[in-house]
């Protein structure tokens, strides 16, 4: 009788094909290069856009005080440190990633800035958090790195409250007439700068990539639907090289 060989199931890492059970490791890795120099890399890629979009964000999470707020994917901090300061003395925030080392340098970041916070390490797609615990989860630009992305968005779902509201900030499909350019810009410059900043070419490239690879706004609104949200809005920002999508967990 023959052996049987059962071949692991293939998803994308960047535009490379490898199995599911690496793309975890291999995520990891290029944030463990990155997280160092990781700040200073989103002023220069985005032109400093990165934090309007996050002021957005917290804009339209209307986090109020005594919320209880999840912040998955949360690395250096810029969200959980925004919503500390909406929900107060009375309010939680927990600051997430699955990342130790982009994780530590949030945590730091966090304590420089006299903000304690529970800070963990903690996978999107088995949260360690009650049902109905929470009345914000937000995620900005982590979502695309997940290997199960169904998965993540359902674990969302199920921390929130009934009538609670997940953000995710994600870059996603950019207007057609600036196609050419902001290619131009993903995988020539983005890679140069990496290099020079971050000694790291690399991991920039895979960024530049695995936006490509993530659902679009459409597609992505669809996922969350699946996923169980009753509500999803999108708001492009920047001509849609960012997209917020909003869902709200039924009451």
């Amino acid at each position: 009788m023959k052996d049987m060989v059962v071949e692991s199931t293939k998803t994308h890492f960047g535009f490379a094909t490898v199995a599911e059970s690496e793309k975890a490791s291999k995520v990891r890795g290029v944030f463990d290069s990155v997280a160092s120099k990781y700040d200073v890399m989103n002023d220069l890629m985005s032109m400093g856009l990165h934090r309007i979009w996050k002021r957005y964000t917290f804009m339209v999470a209307n986090a109020k005080a005594g919320m209880r707020v999840l912040d998955i994917a949360g690395g250096t901090g810029d969200l959980a440190l925004g919503f500390a300061k909406d929900v107060g003395s009375t309010g939680q925030v927990v600051h997430t990633d699955i990342n130790e080392a982009m994780l530590r340098t949030g945590r730091d970041r966090l304590l420089n800035a006299g903000v304690i916070l529970p800070t963990t390490v903690c996978d999107a797609e088995k949260l360690p958090f009650a049902d109905s615990y929470f009345d914000i989860v937000s995620v900005a630009f982590g979502l695309r790195n997940m290997t199960y992305k169904d998965v993540a968005l359902k674990e969302m779902l199920r921390v929130l409250k009934p009538g609670g509201k997940l953000l995710v900030l994600e870059f996603s499909k950019v207007a057609p007439p600036l196609q050419k350019m902001y290619d131009w810009y993903s995988f020539k410059v983005l890679p140069k700068l990496g290099s020079l900043v971050a000694g790291d070419a690399a991991s920039y490239q895979y960024l530049a990539e695995s936006i490509r690879m993530h659902p679009d706004q459409e597609t992505l609104r669809e996922l969350m639907k699946t996923a169980g949200f009753a509500h999803v809005d999108v708001h492009n920002l920047t001509a849609g090289v960012v997209a917020l999508h909003v869902g709200i967990k039924q009451q």
